[in-house]
């Protein structure tokens, strides 16, 4: 479906971004715009993959005009851009607010108006049950992705989300950190031992992007369905596999920090569809007419618990370091 088509990422020099252009840039693929207010990035990812079909767009989310102006000729939008850090979230929740939600609203709505066939919003397990200004933003944005949904009469434009949790070796993520800390002989700052994280690749929230976009109907929610760990096994299992005894220092809990992350709420699984690898969350699609729900409840809530990182497969140390040596990232840090 990507064939000749015109892609645009938002946030497109991340992690996210990065492993996009992986995937895509030896595929028939017309052409990938990289959208993103980062110039020195932005020249950094031109100079280092040099491919034509690459194409660099200064701009910010925030601004209508500058995401509107390169949305135009583009078939399909990944959006990326976020605030993703939890702890500068919860200092600055009003940045939080312009980028993640009003960004959102920004990209959807220039997307309508260039006839974009299908947009994606990148959004976290933090958005389910949000105790954290990056959280509530996230979830914000995915209500205005749900709302605008509803007003749209033709598919024309197709919009939906993917939700996933930790990113294994994301930018700003808790693995170069520790590995970070490994190297340099210092102790792993474990928050709570017994915190729980799901654990995806980049590749994997690749693939579960293209799963939306090729199986989204109006106001979808993808989920990967993924493993997780505590954050005191994931630190022994780094120790293991780079032969370091560092010790493990506890610090404490951060600003906004769960000690657990759900994926999907118990509501929604309610009227989730099981495909498998992933879940679908059908978007709500009732309108302001509220009397006739009051007359009938919905018993399976009462049966049913949300999918957390608690409750989903948890890996031992030998599973995650199996896992880790899958990623690119550690291999290099090994190796290096």
């Amino acid at each position: 479906m990507f064939d000749n088509k015109v892609l645009l990422i938002t946030g497109g020099t991340g992690s996210f971004g990065n492993t996009v252009l992986k995937r895509f840039l030896n595929t028939n693929v017309k052409e990938i715009r990289v959208f993103s207010r980062d110039e020195k990035k932005q020249e950094d990812m031109r100079i280092s993959i040099g491919n034509d079909k690459l194409k660099f767009y200064i701009g910010d989310v925030r601004d209508p005009d500058s995401i509107s102006q390169a949305l135009v000729g583009v078939d399909y939008v990944f959006h990326a851009a976020a605030l993703k850090q939890v702890p500068s979230c919860e200092f600055y929740p009003m940045e939080a607010l312009k980028t993640n939600v009003i960004g959102t609203e920004n990209v959807i709505n220039a997307a309508i108006a260039n006839k974009v066939k299908r947009v994606v919003v990148l959004s976290t397990d933090k958005a389910v049950y949000p105790i954290n200004a990056m959280g509530i933003s996230k979830a914000m944005a995915e209500k205005v992705m749900v709302a605008r949904s509803r007003m749209i009469e033709t598919n024309e434009t197709i919009l939906c989300a993917t939700r996933y949790g930790n990113v294994m070796a994301s930018r700003g993520s808790v693995i170069p950190l520790f590995i970070g800390q490994l190297k340099s002989n210092e102790p792993l700052t474990v928050t709570d031992p017994n915190m729980t994280r799901f654990l995806m690749s980049l590749e994997d929230s690749v693939d579960l992007v293209i799963h939306a976009f090729e199986n989204a109907k109006q106001g979808d929610i993808f989920v990967q369905k993924s493993p997780a760990s505590t954050i005191q096994d994931l630190a022994i299992a780094l120790k293991q596999l780079f032969n370091k005894q560092n010790v493990i220092k506890v610090i404490g809990t951060r600003h906004g920090e769960k000690l657990y992350e759900s994926l999907v709420s118990r509501e929604e699984m309610a009227k989730v569809e099981d495909m498998g690898r992933y879940f679908r969350i059908p978007a709500d699609n009732r309108d302001l007419n509220y009397k006739k729900y009051f007359v009938e409840g919905e018993e399976k809530l009462s049966e049913l618990d949300d999918y957390t990182s608690h409750n989903t497969k948890r890996l031992n140390v030998t599973e995650i370091k199996e896992l880790l040596t899958k990623l690119d990232y550690i291999q290099e840090s090994l190796n290096a």
